[in-house]
């Protein structure tokens, strides 16, 4: 169980780490792509209104002085007038501008002929490329987008019509680069994190673990105690059997002691089986005729309460876990059902196979008119749904105590699943465990 809480706590906790990480580095990876995105547009603009060229630096600044306090921003002569055509974002040119950029142009005239060709600003582009890539373009009717590695845009011009491509590849391995290194930093970061949380986790549960050592302690000083106790009232009340003729008195007597026997192993195996101490034997069972053979038997039980009790199984079922443990299963379900069933109802006890034929379903059924508000809460320790309704016996009739608690301790522990609904005025418990 400490085990199941340090796990549990650690993966919760990594998970969360993880989450606000992949965040945080989505987000830093979107707003770099973004500022990329937008200084290749201004690159573009300042292109396309200069006719696929940047203009002469010291023009541009000398005519750009008394812009404001951006100074040495570029406004181009499109944009300071109504038509403007892309924002002013901050982008600063400088003397290098020119010679840092990679570009090429290609100009059509009103015939769409080619007239101008100029690559002298990129290498790895001919002219005879550079008119492959504008034709390529032309064709798919597009004025903007990606080819290749390189950003192009068309621009109608009073001469016809222009193509600039803006080589985009470093800006492209950089992004990559980018990603690749807040991915590793990130994963590093998320690896060193979870380490340090497998260490303190040792510290984090300690309150935990003193808290249920010493209920553990508890429990099983408790259940020493309370045996000779019960075992002096067991000698005692046989003595007066002995003595005088057995009476309902001394018969009661043995039956409240035969129920707290069962409490007190009931609650230390719960004991262990949560310190996951309880050494279970697994190997391939028959488990319908396991089943057959532990819920047969409550037939007579059910019949001297007047109830029915239908039992239907599968043949030849199969399973690898620890037999003693599941029949303790089936025999709590069962008994359960008989036990709380409404007067004059019936039960209904079944296992087969799923229709994928890799589980066993166990399924117990018993009438019951008034069925508790939370079922799933059965299976906590010592629930009682409705303290105010007693059977003729006295007991709880809603209460199932502690045995629907080892019913789950079990099905656990051979990683199957156990739940309880009410449905039609029935109570249908279902347990799901892995077959051969």
């Amino acid at each position: 169980m400490i085990k199941r809480l340090r796990r549990k706590f650690v993966l919760i906790a990594a998970a969360s780490v993880l989450a606000v990480e992949l965040v945080v580095v989505g987000l830093i990876n979107i707003i770099n792509i973004g500022e990329v995105h937008k200084r290749q547009m201004q690159l573009m603009e300042i292109l396309c209104e200069n006719d696929g060229d940047f203009p002469d630096f010291g023009m541009w600044r000398e005519n750009n002085f008394n812009n404001g306090p951006g100074g040495n921003r570029f406004l181009p002569p499109a944009m300071n007038g109504e038509n403007k055509r892309f924002p002013d974002l901050g982008f600063k040119m400088n003397e290098e501008t020119r010679y840092q950029t990679r570009y090429f142009s290609v100009r059509y005239n009103s015939e769409l002929e080619p007239f101008a060709i100029d690559t002298g600003h990129v290498a790895a582009v001919t002219s005879d490329d550079a008119l492959s890539y504008a034709e390529e373009v032309s064709q798919t009717g597009k004025t903007s987008g990606f080819l290749g590695n390189y950003r192009y845009e068309v621009r109608d011009t009073f001469y016809g019509k222009l193509y600039v491509f803006l080589d985009c590849r470093e800006d492209i391995r950089t992004q990559r680069v980018f990603l690749l290194i807040s991915a590793a930093i990130s994963i590093g970061g998320w690896l060193l994190v979870c380490l340090l949380m497998i260490v303190c986790s040792r510290f984090a549960v300690r309150p935990f673990i003193e808290n249920y050592e010493k209920q553990k302690m508890f429990i099983t000083d408790a259940g020493h105690e309370i045996k000779t106790p019960l075992a002096i009232i067991q000698a005692n009340t046989e003595v007066i059997e002995m003595i005088s003729e057995p009476s309902e008195w001394t018969q009661s007597i043995k039956n409240q002691i035969g129920r707290l026997n069962g409490l007190i192993a009931d609650l230390l195996r719960l004991s262990r089986m949560d310190e996951e101490s309880v050494k279970l034997v697994f190997a391939e069972f028959d488990l319908s005729y396991a089943f057959d053979d532990i819920a047969g038997p409550f037939r007579t039980l059910a019949e001297s309460k007047g109830l029915s009790l239908d039992i239907r199984t599968q043949e030849g079922i199969r399973m690898n876990g620890d037999e003693s443990s599941v029949r303790q299963l089936v025999s709590i379900l069962t008994e359960n059902a008989v036990k709380y069933c409404d007067a004059g109802g019936s039960i209904e006890a079944s296992l087969e196979k799923t229709s994928s034929g890799r589980h066993a379903l166990i399924r117990v059924t018993n009438d019951c008119a008034e069925p508790p508000e939370q079922p799933e809460r059965l299976f906590d320790r010592f629930y009682r749904a409705d303290k105010s309704r007693k059977r003729e016996d006295g007991e709880t009739k809603s209460g199932y105590g502690i045995g629907l608690s080892v019913a789950k301790a079990v099905t656990e522990s051979h990683k199957g699943k156990i739940s309880c609904k009410a449905e039609n005025g029935k109570i249908v418990f279902t347990v799901r465990l892995r077959c051969l």
